[in-house]
């Protein structure tokens, strides 16, 4: 096993610190760096929303400009590309699926956004855990499953970093956040969670691959423009109303406004705003679908529109 001054010599290296921006808001994060050219493994509440994110490298003493290439919002797991970098030290991944509980662990991140790697040490408490978790930056709270548990103080900005054993191999991807299952309660001791490194590893490769499916999106993300929020009527799910509709997007251009009720999309039915997600991220900006919709006095509408490129969500 690896002394402290040990860990921290081998493993901050191998960690980029992330700024990720939405206008005048923003989020810090930290990256785990997997090849030498600068492909990079983060946590997905990281990145999303971001129309700008840039990445520090201790290492080389760079900033990096940072494209999306894919992620899984249900498992929290972004890949992200850092423009022009090259030998930039690449992290040991563990090979075993899961350390024993007991074993010592080690999390490195941008611990409160200080642009510096903190090493935070602390023990394996727990494998296999499902977890609701609360998104720092809206307060959002969904649920991650087969998680890590540790109690290392983790602390915002530091989702996204390394979770080592104590020879220095990546065992987690760092997510912060974690609460109880009922919100009224509040840890006493230290409570973090991390993504396994085998079933990152295993979303990473598929989008390596370029094979989105299921929960991975690959590749810009589709913009249409609107936020809604699932109608329900007699008990059942009758679409997706608009909530709100962003100045020049694609649906204002279509004639989407507020209090619309989106039905159908791609020619599929939409029943709730699940729906209308699923069938959208299935898309590549630059498609041309058709979006129908009830107006707000109940006429159908249709409208064909071209799906612009936005923020990873």
């Amino acid at each position: 096993p690896a002394t402290a001054e040990e860990l921290a010599a081998r493993i901050a290296p191998a960690v980029v610190t992330i700024t990720a921006t939405d206008g005048w808001t923003g989020m810090a994060g930290t990256g785990i760096v997997l090849t030498s050219d600068g492909l990079v493994l983060t946590n997905h509440h990281v990145v999303s929303g971001a129309d700008e994110i840039t990445a520090f490298s201790a290492a080389t003493g760079l900033s990096y400009d940072v494209a999306v290439n894919g992620y899984d919002r249900v498992h929290d797991v972004a890949v992200v590309q850092l423009g022009s970098a090259r030998d930039l030290p690449v992290a040991t991944l563990a090979d075993a699926e899961a350390p024993r509980v007991g074993s010592a662990v080690t999390a490195f991140g941008n611990a409160d956004g200080g642009g510096v790697v903190v090493a935070t040490p602390g023990t394996i408490v727990a494998t296999g855990r499902n977890v609701l978790v609360r998104d720092s930056a809206d307060g959002s709270r969904h649920r991650l499953t087969g998680m890590l548990q540790s109690d290392v103080a983790i602390r915002p900005g530091d989702s996204g970093g390394p979770l080592v054993d104590a020879f220095g191999a990546v065992v987690g991807v760092n997510t912060a956040g974690a609460i109880a299952e009922d919100p009224a309660e509040t840890p006493v001791a230290p409570e973090a969670y991390a993504v396994p490194i085998s079933a990152a590893m295993r979303i990473v490769e598929q989008i390596r691959a370029g094979t989105g499916g299921g929960t991975v999106h690959v590749g810009p993300t589709p913009l249409l423009g609107v936020r809604v929020t699932t109608v329900r009527e007699d008990g059942e799910n009758r679409g997706a109303e608009v909530l709100w509709v962003s100045f020049d997007s694609p649906a204002e251009v279509a004639g989407l406004d507020i209090g619309d009720i989106i039905t159908s999309f791609d020619g599929k039915p939409v029943a709730s705003n699940g729906d209308l997600e699923t069938l959208l991220m299935a898309r590549r900006p630059g498609d041309t679908v058709e979006i129908g919709w009830r107006d707000k006095t109940g006429a159908a509408q249709t409208a064909t529109l071209t799906v612009e490129s936005g923020p990873p969500r």
